[in-house]
């Protein structure tokens, strides 16, 4: 998997230091460290901000669910706050916050 960066400049550091990893001048755990950095950060979302996030991409609950395959219960649930986004489920939607849906396609 290829990984994307925002600009060239994030891109060149991550190559500057996977180089440096590689001949040894910074350790590996470092390198992780650094690799850990560069995650998309995943907070808790709210019931509105889940609403106002599909609103946003202009997608129906429907549409909205079939994006991050789940049901559409499933996405009433998460905007009426019957359920909450926990773990792994928050990830895509933490995703489509910062790249929009199409990111998620």
């Amino acid at each position: 998997m290829t990984k994307q960066y925002e600009s060239e400049i994030p891109a060149s550091v991550h190559e500057t230091a996977l180089g440096m990893t590689e001949a040894g001048v910074m350790s590996k755990r470092t390198m992780r460290k650094f690799d850990e950095m560069c995650l998309t950060l995943v907070e808790e979302m709210t019931p509105e901000a889940i609403r106002e996030l599909r609103l946003r991409e202009h997608a129906s609950q429907a549409i909205f669910a079939r994006y991050l395959n789940v049901t559409t219960g499933l996405v009433s649930q998460w905007e009426c706050g019957e359920k909450r986004l926990r773990g792994a489920s928050l990830k895509l939607p933490t995703l489509v916050a910062k790249n929009g849906l199409g990111a998620v396609a």
